[in-house]
């Protein structure tokens, strides 16, 4: 019998780890086929997390984590560059301390995407992981 996936807001666990899952897929392939913008807002403990999760493993090219979802074979699974900034580590005491913090965080995503991050402007960072992102996977 499967667990059910209490807490767990990792797709790859509650995939490995077989949890219960219940596919929505089919919902992440309408939202990541359309050509718009799209802003997730929810309440609290509604999925956001592992909605997030889901997506890092479709654009990172994970297609053996998807093997019985409805997006396995009509996504083309390729890795893409992908930027996960969790400002939940971050100060929030001051906006000084904050900026900064980001643009720590920015750093980091830069160093775990193998480019290397040289302003300290969080706004100038984030500019500067995003073109050398996009000028990588060239």
């Amino acid at each position: 019998m499967k667990k059910l996936p209490i807490g767990v807001q990792d797709y790859k666990k509650i995939i490995e780890g077989n949890y219960v899952y219940v596919d929505k897929t089919k919902y992440i392939y309408d939202l990541i086929s359309s050509e718009v913008p799209i802003f997730l807002s929810r309440p609290r403990r509604f999925g956001k997390s592992l909605t997030l999760s889901t997506l890092y493993y479709i654009f990172k090219g994970e297609k053996e984590l998807f093997k019985d979802t409805y997006i396995y074979d009509k996504w083309e699974f390729k890795e893409y560059p992908i930027i996960r900034l969790d400002i939940l580590s971050s100060a929030t005491d001051n906006e000084e301390r904050f900026k900064k913090s980001l643009t720590k965080i920015i750093k980091k995503e830069g160093i775990r995407n193998g480019v290397d991050i040289e302003e300290d402007d969080y706004k100038f960072a984030f500019d500067e992981l995003i073109m050398k992102l996009s000028k990588k996977e060239r």
